[in-house]
């Protein structure tokens, strides 16, 4: 019923401004005999004559009058926000909300995205950086960044990035005066930086893989962090062994200042990749995001 009386408003409020059948009908997509019946259910509907009809004009009665200009503008502000949410289509804009680790955010994210925010000014980005796994539907992101292996299997996931492997470092000074680890198990006798996983509070058991033959290895040492940079901090100031994702090292293994270990046990594993709910009318900011982060090599989504 409150469908149907919407519909009638409208036909009323155009055949009043418009002062004939002939051309509400027109504009409304209707045949004239279908707006007549509207008319005349909305005004048996509310018992009284809203509009007065001669063979050449129509003309709203008093009653009509008071109607057109109770309602008329309500209709004109309903078209208007519906010609501005087309405007949001046709120029993006609003805040997208990602959840990331620190890392990812300094070589990735802002790099790619940046040319977003110049192009598109009235686009905002909240970055939360946090290491936990975050439930990002009930915390209200828009989407996560996380390596391919640890997305659930209900989300939408985009690769960012290329394979990554797993990179075991330590300072030339430290290993100056001790034998560098051959296998994993040597590990057991060196001074490792442990890192407290965000979600079990336990641990991260460092994994290995070579030929097909994997194995956990529980280290020990002097230090535990939650987060990679401290874990790298560390490392380069000789204080022990770390295992961190190679592109978190990358740049001081090149320079010389940690040098990579164990390296044929490190085989490559699916790398950063964009998550997200199954939405069916993604936002314009949103798409933009998505495109500008999509990694143009091989999907490496397992």
């Amino acid at each position: 019923m409150a469908r149907r009386n919407l519909n009638d408003l409208l036909s009323f409020v155009t055949i009043a401004r418009e002062g004939s059948f002939t051309r509400a009908a027109a504009l409304l997509g209707v045949t004239q005999s279908a707006l007549s019946q509207s008319i005349s259910g909305l005004e048996a509907r509310l018992q009284i004559r809203l509009l007065t009809r001669t063979t050449r004009s129509v003309s709203p009665t008093a009653a009509g009058e008071r109607l057109l200009n109770a309602i008329g503008n309500r209709f004109d502000e309903i078209e208007a926000e519906l010609d501005a949410l087309t405007e949001l289509r046709d120029k993006p804009s609003g805040t997208v909300r990602i959840t990331c680790g620190d890392n990812v955010l300094h070589t990735i994210l802002l790099p790619r995205l940046a040319p977003v925010l110049r192009e598109y000014p009235d686009i905002k980005l909240e970055f939360d950086v946090n290491y936990s796994l975050r439930d990002i539907v009930a915390d209200r992101f828009d989407a996560g960044v996380r390596l391919g292996s640890t997305i659930d299997k209900d989300m939408i996931a985009i690769p960012i990035g290329p394979p990554m492997r797993m990179a075991v470092v330590a300072s030339p000074a430290y290993l100056a005066d001790r034998p560098a680890p051959r296998t994993p198990h040597d590990l057991m006798a060196h001074n490792c930086i442990n890192q407290r996983m965000p979600t079990s509070g336990g641990l991260y058991v460092w994994d290995f893989e070579r030929r097909g033959r994997k194995l956990n290895v529980r280290v020990d040492g002097q230090l535990i962090f939650n987060t990679a940079q401290p874990q790298v901090d560390a490392a380069l100031d000789g204080l022990g062994i770390t295992l961190l994702p190679e592109d978190e090292v990358m740049a001081h293994i090149e320079a010389g200042r940690l040098v990579r270990l164990l390296e044929d046990w490190c085989p490559p594993f699916a790398g950063y990749h964009l998550y997200y709910p199954s939405r069916r009318q993604p936002s314009p900011a949103f798409s933009l995001v998505v495109d500008a982060l999509r990694h143009s090599g091989p999907k490496s989504h397992p």
